[in-house]
């Protein structure tokens, strides 16, 4: 028996394809099924490290969380085909978990038929080993131009017989027409596997929608299954962009932490957890002006990169490094984490064109080289308990465990005793002052020990992010019809 597959299809990107795939993957598992995410396709900079055949890969980030809601044990085949944007003209490729070069370079067209026959073989290995496979499609489904090429969305849908849930975000306006021309555009066999459509982010009064979801039903023959109301705080980190001011936590706001949106930002995601902690407002920052305010007890977070000495470039462009440069001299904390730690040493050399060569910032002695192979690993280490006088910033991290991943080309060492070493393996270090940190680890803020360490608070678990989203769904699809999905 292979599995049912179910799959969420968008009008747009940004519709909430995501999230309702991670809320029905976590729905159907509270039903006691064997359930599987599966993206055949994603194209974010935000990756997780998974296990693979070849040890440990990659997959996107929105995959890997859906795995946790389903129960599931994330690998490679949940996300077989990884596009990382390196500009906006060029994507690294990274299929069943590693990097191809190869791939990298073939046109985005040309590239459809090397890569489908390892997309099928690992949704039909998913499909062979549960119950329910939940899909998630990626942009429309009725890009026309894309369509003969298609691996994503509707191909997927029919090698599956999934049965598909068509979402639109009705607060952009022209929902109905959104969900009418996309169902249109596609042929009949990819029409008939439509079983619902869904109206994401409303705000208002449901009863003035009618008599629309009829009229669209007589039209398509598609009844309009949910009506979901706009949810600000979820607590599921986005797949794509920044979080605005609205995710600001309540209460009166303490601190403020920083974090540079360059263009090539990286594993955004696992600042999602800053979010729920009180008293902290999360800001993401592009210019001078946005950290002029800020006083000593706020931080400034250097993230993540997919293109580290460009977004240094653009960051230096802004007049960023000043404002960066300025708060550390005023005894501010800083925090680079991955690419954000190689900007802040002194260099950055290129030898083999991996990067790109650059000045760092200078506010650690650091060196890096970028190496052609990757590192794409788990780890799990203890921070020093020896930090340098006054390191008041950060020294509440001293011998707290911590759990996460690497994913970076770059090897950074040290060039002279100023550089504190606060984790081993040349993973992190701190400056004289104690207020600098540079740290290759991702995923932080996720760990509970770091939380109470840095904040004395906790930030609510992954596990009832998950159950809320299955309940909310619960609630406000038609009685029934999910489970009739699954039948």
């Amino acid at each position: 028996m292979l599995a049912k597959c179910v799959m969420v299809l968008g009008t747009t990107s940004g519709a909430g394809k995501s999230w309702l795939t991670t809320a029905l993957c976590r729905y159907y598992a509270r039903q006691g099924l064997k359930v599987a995410p599966f993206k055949a396709q994603n194209m974010s900079n935000n990756a997780r490290v998974v296990a693979s055949e070849n040890g440990q890969g990659e997959i996107g980030s929105a995959q890997y969380f859906q795995a946790l809601a389903a129960g599931a044990v994330p690998d490679v085949r949940m996300n077989p085909l990884l596009l990382k944007p390196e500009a906006d003209t060029h994507s690294q490729v990274v299929l069943m978990g590693q990097v191809s070069e190869q791939l990298s370079r073939m046109p985005w067209r040309g590239r459809s038929a090397h890569v489908w026959p390892q997309i099928g073989a690992a949704l039909d290995a998913l499909r062979a080993e549960n119950d329910v496979v939940v899909i998630e499609g990626a942009g429309s489904p009725a890009e026309i131009n894309l369509h003969a090429s298609d691996i994503v969305n509707m191909r997927v849908a029919l090698h599956g017989d999934a049965a598909c849930l068509l979402v639109t975000d009705i607060d952009r306006g022209g929902a109905f027409a959104h969900l009418y021309g996309t169902w249109a555009l596609l042929p009949e066999d990819e029409q008939r596997l439509f079983k619902g459509f869904v109206l994401n982010k409303f705000r208002g009064d449901a009863t003035l929608l009618a008599p629309a979801p009829q009229m669209l039903q007589d039209l398509t023959g598609v009844p309009t299954v949910a009506t979901l109301p706009m949810w600000w705080h979820h607590g599921l980190p986005e797949e794509d962009g920044v979080f605005d001011d609205r995710s600001v936590s309540a209460g009166r706001v303490t601190r403020t932490v920083a974090v540079v949106a360059y263009p090539r930002i990286s594993n955004l995601d696992e600042f999602q957890p800053l979010k729920n902690i009180p008293g902290v407002r999360l800001q993401w920052v592009r210019s001078p002006k946005e950290l002029a305010g800020l006083s000593q007890d706020d931080w400034i977070i250097l993230p993540g990169s997919k293109a580290t000495a460009a977004d240094l470039a653009w960051l230096r462009s802004q007049g960023l490094d000043a404002a960066i440069a300025q708060h550390a001299t005023q005894g501010g904390a800083v925090l680079g984490i991955c690419g954000g730690l190689q900007m802040l040493g002194q260099e950055l050399r290129d030898p083999h064109g991996i990067d790109g060569n650059a000045v760092g910032l200078a506010l650690l002695p650091l060196v890096t080289e970028f190496a052609q192979d990757k590192t794409v690993c788990h780890t799990k280490t203890v921070f020093s308990a020896q930090w340098p006088q006054g390191g008041a910033r950060w020294s509440a991290l001293a011998a707290t465990p911590v759990a996460g991943y690497e994913i970076h080309h770059g090897q950074t060492r040290s060039v002279d005793t100023s550089a504190h070493t606060v984790l081993p393996d040349d993973l992190g270090w701190c400056n004289d002052a104690g207020n600098v940190l540079g740290v290759y680890l991702h995923g932080l803020f996720e760990e509970p020990a770091v939380l109470q360490a840095l904040f004395g608070a906790d930030a609510p678990t992954l596990d009832r992010v998950f159950d809320g989203l299955a309940d909310y769904i619960g609630t406000h699809f038609t009685p029934g019809f999910l489970d009739s999905l699954v039948r």
